[in-house]
């Protein structure tokens, strides 16, 4: 059986825990603006007493165009992380593409996260399974939540019993991703906390031509809803200037505004904790 709660470096994510936040960059780019992000966060985690991780990718290999930036590759990237781990103190956390990357995020990283559009691949989880980190699996955008129980029974015939599942959106059509806040429930009847991405639910894939576009007023809401059914944690990508971020900055929620939007859907949580 998958454990729950979940343990994350110092953390425990799951029933009866505290809402546990995933945050960062979208995609690694400059060292100081990593630091700079992951200092903020730091801030607002001792502020609200908040388990905060810190997430980035070293390589954004599902981009929209070929001429996209992807991130400073695997080797460089893993290094910008553990500067972060090592110089502001939180658990850090990146997704990976390929079997043969999960050993070496393994050794930086406290968290292993599988982007949606890879969420049934077999040897992916199998490789993640195996270097005993807590894994994260985005359910993919073409999924039922249901669907989801296939991929938890790959990670535990490898030995994982330390899993999230992330809802992130459904496909509607061309262009537009809707949430189903019921998949929370459904997959945490699978026995798993499960971890709302706030961020990628708002993409508008191929919204912007050559990229993805998205629409970060809707952030807040679907966060608020998220928060009301139950979810165990909320993801979000943010940067002091989204609109200058290399990836997903249509989607992001403003660095600056990220506090206060943490303290109104803490609100949210202390009500839920209270009437259940």
């Amino acid at each position: 059986m998958p454990e729950n709660p979940v343990t994350i470096g110092p953390y425990r994510c799951g029933a009866g825990q505290p809402l546990l936040v995933i945050a960062g960059p979208c995609v690694l780019d400059d060292s100081a603006v990593a630091l700079q992000i992951a200092q903020a966060l730091k801030a607002i985690a001792e502020e609200m007493s908040l388990p905060v991780v810190f997430k980035a990718s070293f390589d954004k290999a599902n981009r929209t165009s070929v001429q996209a930036y992807r991130g400073p590759g695997m080797r460089r990237g893993l290094e910008m992380l553990d500067e972060v781990r090592r110089a502001i103190g939180l658990p850090v956390t990146t997704d990976i593409h390929q079997p043969e990357q999960a050993a070496p995020a393994a050794e930086v990283c406290e968290l292993i996260q599988i982007p949606a559009f890879l969420a049934r691949q077999t040897d992916l989880l199998s490789a993640a399974a195996a270097t005993g980190r807590a894994v994260h699996v985005k359910k993919g955008q073409f999924l039922a939540p249901a669907d989801m129980r296939h991929v938890v029974g790959k990670l535990e015939a490898g030995g994982c019993r330390r899993i999230l599942l992330g809802e992130r959106g459904t496909f509607f059509g061309y262009g537009r991703l809707v949430n189903d806040m019921g998949a929370i429930p459904q997959m945490q009847a699978l026995g798993v906390p499960v971890v709302f991405d706030a961020t990628h639910s708002v993409q508008e894939p191929g919204g912007l031509g050559a990229a993805t576009g998205g629409n970060r007023a809707m952030v807040e809401p679907l966060a608020r809803a998220a928060v009301a059914i139950g979810a165990d944690a909320l993801f979000f990508e943010t940067h002091p200037a989204p609109d200058q971020s290399p990836s997903d900055g249509p989607n992001m929620v403003p660095l600056a505004e990220l506090r206060a939007l943490l303290r109104r859907l803490s609100r949210i949580r202390q009500t839920v904790e209270e009437i259940r």
